[in-house]
């Protein structure tokens, strides 16, 4: 070889090396950025990233709605809207449409909701019973899942503690709160093996890099934590199984802190169901197939990709069939691609649609899984300003504090008041920093009218911030007395609320 086309060859091995290390550099940029951009605090600090497990929360919901994909909550829709709804305190849900069109029709819908048996319950978890035992007055069957493989993963609670735990600590509670035994079953999730069947099932359509999006989990979290969200999934959608009251739309109230539970379940659904409906582009709607390893046969498709064209037009005609029954004469098949499209199709009818296929689907073997519906609340705020926590009893008021215990802690709570009385007077308080009102707010004011009264009388200054705080004690007093009162009721009795397989 010459001495030229051995400079040329040095020449092209330098530029190669160059533009990798170039586009390396760039990838780890990238990255960089990409990691600042979605964990990356607003100008007042405020991270976006919302996590189950966290102690701090972003409480910018309006940010929420539109990073995570939430629908506000449109109050007209309600029927006998609860506090909470009027109060806008459950501010955005998805798919909770589907359960107000149940709660219309009077047809069967769930209810699934679930404890943490590792703490004492207080205040914030009440707001979940409330939306439960809404739904529950409205035709809804419910559904408790006693997370104690949850709570023995991540913090470290046996499963004897963590059921003790969960009978002397909530179930207690939710019975005295006001769910109705004849249509509320709690299990443990240890107890039921179909949800642990099903969760390990629903791993197929998962993998590590979704997690870690979702979750932020990293190479140091321990294998149980990463199975956990899988048990839960396996919570939200084993109830439309058919021995736990078979195929029907799943509401999931919860703090917003929980909707990566909801986003991983939801994807999880939809990639089990073998028939996609999604809006078209011009209108109406559009069918198509979900070829997957245990459907490809039945769908018409070989082992090596051949499109079957018996076995598609049979599907194809069960497709049409079911169209057809809901209402529709005018659609447009093609077997060969694997779609129909529905022009005349409105979102009112992708719901009925999307459940008679789901029947196909399970009849022809598949698992027919409804995506969950869910609704969203604020967070109350902790005594101290900070996010409650019941690691940490100077934040909350639990169910069981006494009056002494709980009136030291509304006299400690943050305030919205002025430094001075003169001050307060002529400034007026700030109803959105003080505590004790939020918790009139959240808990303790039954009456609209009078939660109004109070705010305007703190906010011009009539009330102090002292009288503030006395107004909620009184408030408080009432309720918790109420509480221990029916938890006396129900002692003894606990037995009512638990499933057949919790023993």
């Amino acid at each position: 070889t010459s001495p030229a086309p051995k400079q040329w060859m040095i020449a092209i091995s330098i530029l190669i090396m160059n533009t990798v290390i170039d586009l390396t550099v760039l990838i780890c940029l990238h990255h960089r950025w990409f990691d600042w951009v979605y964990s990356k605090p607003d100008a007042m600090g405020e991270d976006y990233r919302i996590d189950p497990w966290s102690s701090q929360q972003s409480t910018d919901y309006q940010r929420l709605i539109q990073k995570f994909g939430l629908e506000p909550l449109d109050l007209s829709s309600i029927p006998n809207p609860n506090a909470l709804h009027r109060r806008g305190i459950i501010f955005a849900h998805r798919d909770l449409d589907i359960i107000l069109n149940s709660i219309k029709n009077k047809t069967n819908f769930g209810v699934l909701t679930g404890l943490m048996p590792s703490g004492k319950m207080h205040l914030g978890h009440s707001m979940v019973i409330e939306q439960v035992k809404w739904f529950q007055e409205h035709g809804g069957d419910v559904n408790v899942a006693v997370a104690d493989l949850e709570a023995l993963a991540t913090r470290s609670k046996s499963l004897t503690e963590g059921r003790k735990t969960a009978i002397e600590e909530y179930i207690i509670n939710y019975a005295a709160l006001g769910l109705n035994p004849n249509s509320t079953n709690v299990y443990f999730q240890s107890k039921r093996p179909q949800v642990q069947r099903l969760a390990f099932t629903l791993g197929r359509k998962t993998n590590l890099s979704e997690f870690e999006s979702i979750y932020g989990f990293q190479g140091e979290t321990n294998l149980a934590h990463v199975q956990a969200p899988l048990i839960q999934a396996g919570d939200i959608l084993h109830p439309q199984l058919e021995e736990f009251g078979g195929l029907r739309p799943i509401v999931v109230p919860v703090g917003v802190d929980q909707d990566p539970h909801l986003r991983l379940t939801r994807g999880l659904a939809s990639k089990t169901n073998w028939f996609n409906i999604k809006n078209r582009k011009k209108g109406g709607l559009n069918v198509a197939l979900s070829i997957q390893d245990d459907n490809s046969e039945a769908l018409g498709i070989s082992s090596n990709g051949a499109l079957i064209s018996e076995n598609r037009n049979i599907i194809f005609d069960k497709i049409k069939s079911i169209i057809s029954q809901v209402g529709f004469a005018d659609i447009f098949p093609n077997p060969k691609h694997g779609t129909i499209e529905i022009p005349g199709a409105t979102s009112r009818e992708k719901f009925v649609l999307r459940n008679e296929l789901l029947k196909l689907e399970r009849n022809l073997g598949g698992m027919g899984l409804m995506p969950p519906c869910s609704t969203y609340h604020r967070f109350a705020v902790g005594m101290t300003g900070d996010k409650m926590s019941s690691s940490k009893p100077e934040t909350t008021i639990f169910m069981d504090d006494s009056i002494d215990e709980m009136s030291k802690k509304v006299k400690r709570a943050h305030s919205g008041g002025q430094a001075t009385v003169e001050e307060h007077r002529r400034l007026g308080g700030d109803c959105s920093k003080d505590v004790a009102f939020q918790y009139l707010e959240f808990f303790f004011a039954t009456d609209d009218k009078e939660l109004e009264e109070i705010r305007k009388g703190y906010e011009n200054g009539k009330i102090l911030a002292g009288e503030m705080k006395q107004i909620c004690i009184d408030k408080a007093t009432i309720w918790l007395n109420d509480l221990s009162e029916k938890r006396d009721e129900w002692s003894g009795r606990i037995d009512e609320f638990l499933a057949n397989d919790s023993y």
